[in-house]
């Protein structure tokens, strides 16, 4: 992340019932999830928990071996796990699934803090079902295109990561007149132009997913591939949108 978001000075006309009900899932997946200390139900043996995660993370990330050939691998078959169980899964819905699943607390975290502060301006903006629809878009995208970038690995992807992209991609095309209270450092709050910010954030991944495409071995626990496809959809998603709500409300307005 570029840095610590914490306010956006763009005031909303009514409540951002999507964005919060977003995050809202995203917590209780996660407190739900065998990721989370809370579920106890899962076992506290580590190994049983640790058979849990794998199992768990077979069925609902979004794989993108599965991606690419439309066929679950299966525990059988030894996706990256030694764990026996049954496991059924359409690939496809996984792209979906995967967008509410988080490692830990602190990638939880980080995902619904962006998605707290620049989610309410562009739903504010684009209208609930729109930026709904963008958001679940723009994940979607996300996870075949890192699929694309990454080839038929046995690699789960999880995190709203990609959708977020996807909704700071649509907010630099609707409201990036916004200035946003940042913490720099972990420390020192300024106060940012919004596309400033969120320039940054995509100029970063995008460099980062280039330097990981050009060295040896090409791997790292941030799917910045991820990042970078979801915010160009979101991007392209807000001028499609925004432009088509403003052709719209020219025709009415030549009609009075």
């Amino acid at each position: 992340m570029a840095g610590i978001p914490l306010s956006d000075d763009y005031l909303v006309r009514r409540v951002p019932v999507v964005t919060y009900s977003l995050v809202a899932v995203n917590v209780l997946v996660y407190l739900l999830s065998p990721m989370s200390m809370l579920a106890t139900w899962y076992g506290a043996d580590p190994g049983a928990r640790l058979c849990a995660v794998d199992l768990y993370l077979l069925r609902w990330a979004a794989v993108p071996a599965e991606l690419l050939t439309g066929q679950p691998l299966g525990a059988e078959a030894g996706a990256f796990t030694d764990c026996s169980g049954e496991v059924a899964k359409w690939p496809w819905l996984s792209s979906v699934t995967s967008m509410f699943l988080h490692g830990d607390s602190l990638h939880l975290a980080g995902n619904m803090v962006y998605l707290f502060v620049f989610g309410p301006c562009v739903e504010d903006r684009l209208g609930r079902f729109r930026f709904l629809a963008i958001y679940l878009l723009t994940g979607v995208v996300a996870s075949y295109g890192f699929a694309l970038s990454e080839g038929p690995v046995e690699v789960p992807l999880v995190g709203a990561s990609g959708a977020i992209s996807g909704v700071l991609g649509a907010y630099l095309i609707v409201q990036f007149r916004s200035r946003v209270i940042t913490l720099l450092l972990g420390f020192l709050p300024v106060r940012l132009p919004g596309w400033m910010l969120v320039a940054t954030y995509f100029a970063l991944d995008y460099f980062l997913y280039l330097s990981l495409s050009l060295s040896p071995d090409g791997q790292n626990p941030v799917a910045y591939a991820a990042h970078v496809y979801g915010f160009v959809a979101g991007l392209l998603a807000g001028l499609l949108v925004y432009r088509v709500r403003w052709r719209a409300g020219a025709r009415l307005s030549d009609v009075h």
